[in-house]
């Protein structure tokens, strides 16, 4: 299975360990490498923090690494232990700091590669964004299946939470494993921003649907893990 790590570059030590800690919990298995503030732990970047974290993933077996920056100046420092390493292996992407290491890491959970991981990370603020908009409301459960040959099904959060982040993941996890399309409410049930966006919490009803050669056991899935409430009270 490939293996992209991900390297969170910020001016704050704290916050690049916070925002590591954060997309653990939806990418486990992601090795995940904060490189916030400067050598003497002050606001800011440093060039061999960046270097370590980047140089220790590569050493650690990663196929490839995908480096996120907070802000320009943190860019820069990025930039020039890229261009140190002049390795292909590693990349940096210009997105959202958070939303884009939420979605890189969940994309690097379910196996992608180093375009896979990269493509997540751009893509993330618009797919939260257009979430917002485009969620539609469930549809009758008389429609399953559907129409078009599609298999869907109405839902119920049964989780206190709803699907907040974790769940959300869970979600966007299983939805990436099968060879099917999947989309809960509208949205892409592969995009955990967009599942975020949603805004559903327990007790809310969902619409989930699928099609393709997997559509069955991509929704039979997914409604297990909806169903026993992701292992939450």
């Amino acid at each position: 299975m490939r293996s992209t790590s991900l390297v969170l570059v910020s001016h704050s030590a704290q916050l690049a360990a916070g925002l590591v800690e954060v997309a653990a919990q939806m990418a486990p298995d992601v090795d995940l490498r904060a490189a916030g503030g400067t050598d003497d732990d002050r606001i800011g970047t440093s060039f061999e923090r960046v270097e370590n974290a980047v140089a220790g993933a590569l050493e650690n077996g990663a196929d490839a690494v995908v480096v996120l920056t907070d802000l320009g100046s943190a860019t820069l420092t990025a930039e020039s232990v890229l261009e140190m390493l002049d390795d292909d292996r590693v990349r940096l992407v210009d997105a959202p700091f958070v939303e884009a290491a939420v979605a890189a890491a969940v994309a690097a959970q379910g196996g992608g590669d180093l375009d896979g991981v990269a493509a997540a990370a751009r893509t993330a603020i618009v797919g939260f964004q257009d979430a917002a908009g485009s969620a539609a409301p469930p549809a009758d459960p008389a429609e399953t299946p559907t129409s078009d040959g599609a298999v869907a099904r109405s839902l119920t959060l049964t989780n206190s939470l709803g699907l907040h982040a974790r769940p959300a993941a869970m979600v966007a996890r299983k939805a990436a494993d099968f060879d099917a399309q999947v989309s809960i409410n509208g949205v892409d049930a592969a995009s955990v921003l967009a599942l975020m966006a949603l805004g559903l919490t327990g007790g809310a009803q969902v619409e989930l649907r699928a099609s393709g050669p997997q559509a069955v056991e991509a929704a039979e899935a997914i409604a297990a893990d909806i169903e026993g409430g992701f292992g939450e009270s």
